[in-house]
């Protein structure tokens, strides 16, 4: 009777699974005729993200590569769409001083435009400075210039005002000074004779403790340093042309030696932050420099012999005329400290122009530049005056593709303008 009442049980859960399973839609065969078109996204989305991924980054990457050619115009064409399409530095002319025009046409991708800096220039104010700041502002930095204007003018950096970019601080670097900066180019300290000689003292302070701050700053926001030292340190030279493992042959207790030794001291800072502290610094060594901007009597033989010329002066020449020196206009020198900043060398680095004059073969030039029938006058030499100076500049040359383009003859009548105005504005100012 228990078997016989089982049974039916049995039978009947056997029955209710095929009813189940007759009536029930649900299938492996139905689900790959039926599937909804939303489900199979959805299977995508959530099963091959991954592929999805590369398939993006491909597109991406191509659209990255060929939409620079893709919208890059014609030369007649920049003119009229430049706001939109291209972005151009023109050729500015400051006191004299001509930069050359760049151009950039052609949209650039985003994210690889290149970042515009916060650069601090001590000693902005003075003659390298102030062109230096004019380049870097041309490029689209934003430039902080710091300088006690001892030798520095306001009317070397007038034509900034008001620029958005620029910033001046009256500041003497002896002093501590807290800025957020990208780089710094240190130039601050009298670099003529009539000036660093005036008050020795404070011209080595400015050497040692003006450099020891800029180097403090650097290392405290961590910004790439530049440290403008002269060919002064190699003193009167033994060695001719002067490489840079030459040591230098330096009087340490003569009159010249607060500028000498100062600069000495300050490459010496610098190395040690670097080796020390981990400071990238760069050290350039600047020979003779002209152009537009110098001051008119710092005691320097170029802008005293064409400051001379011009009022009707005999050209002072100290000695017997035979000492060789190497000038190089500014703008060649500009384009080699930026070049240095941007490397990525520390060096030190010859910066000047290896064609060697005497002090009358200079007399001579500035004579043809100015006015056939000046005359010279001799005068006893001073001391510790070097009897020779040519920079060996095959180390910038190599490492930093830098060399000086233009002669002396073809910058020497660009400084001569420059002097002509302000001498005869001087002069007006007299008879006013």
């Amino acid at each position: 009777m228990k078997q016989l009442h089982k049974q039916p049980s049995l039978n009947h859960r056997r029955d209710e699974e095929i009813s189940s399973n007759q009536t029930d839609p649900y299938s492996p065969k139905a689900l790959k005729h039926h599937r909804s078109l939303p489900r199979s996204i959805n299977y995508l989305f959530k099963e091959q993200r991954l592929l999805f991924i590369l398939v993006g980054i491909l597109i991406g990457s191509t659209f990255f590569v060929l939409q620079p050619t893709l919208s890059r115009l014609g030369p007649s064409d920049t003119q009229s769409t430049a706001v939109s399409r291209s972005f151009s530095l023109p050729a500015s002319r400051n006191n004299g001083f001509e930069y050359p025009k760049r151009s950039f046409f052609g949209r650039v991708p985003a994210g690889i435009e290149r970042r515009r800096l916060r650069i601090v220039v001590s000693g902005g104010a003075g003659f390298v400075g102030s062109h230096l700041v004019d380049k870097l502002i041309a490029r689209g930095d934003e430039v902080i210039v710091i300088d006690n204007f001892f030798t520095g003018r306001k009317e070397n950096l007038v034509h900034l005002f008001g620029n958005p970019k620029f910033e001046l601080i009256r500041h003497d670097v002896v002093e501590p000074i807290l800025l957020e900066v990208d780089q710094i180019y240190h130039l601050a300290c009298p670099a003529s004779p009539v000036h660093y000689k005036y008050n020795p003292v404070k011209t080595i302070k400015t050497n040692v403790m003006g450099t020891l701050n800029m180097l403090g700053l650097a290392k405290r926001v961590g910004a790439k340093f530049l440290l403008t030292s002269t060919s002064e340190v190699y003193g009167d030279p033994l060695e001719h042309p002067q490489k840079e493992t030459y040591w230098g042959h330096v009087n340490p207790i003569g009159e010249r030696s607060c500028y000498d030794e100062g600069k000495r001291t300050a490459e010496t800072l610098a190395m040690d932050y670097h080796r020390g502290a981990g400071v990238e610094v760069r050290i350039a060594r600047i020979f003779n420099t002209y152009g537009p901007r110098m001051c008119l009597d710092d005691g320097r033989v170029v802008s005293n012999f064409v400051a001379q010329a011009i009022r009707k002066q005999p050209m002072t020449v100290y000695g017997d005329g035979k000492q060789t020196r190497s000038f190089q206009y500014v703008s060649d020198l500009v384009d080699g400290l930026v070049a240095l900043m941007e490397g990525e060398h520390v060096g030190p680095f010859n910066l000047g122009n290896p064609g060697e004059f005497t002090m009358l073969e200079l007399a001579e030039v500035v004579k043809e530049t100015i006015d056939s029938s000046a005359t010279i006058e001799f005068k006893p030499n001073t001391a510790d005056d070097p009897h020779k100076r040519k920079p060996d500049i095959s180390k910038a040359k190599e490492l930093l593709n830098w060399e000086p383009k233009i002669s002396l003859r073809e910058g020497l009548p660009l400084m001569v303008r420059d002097f002509r105005n302000r001498i005869m504005n001087e002069d007006e100012g007299k008879q006013l």
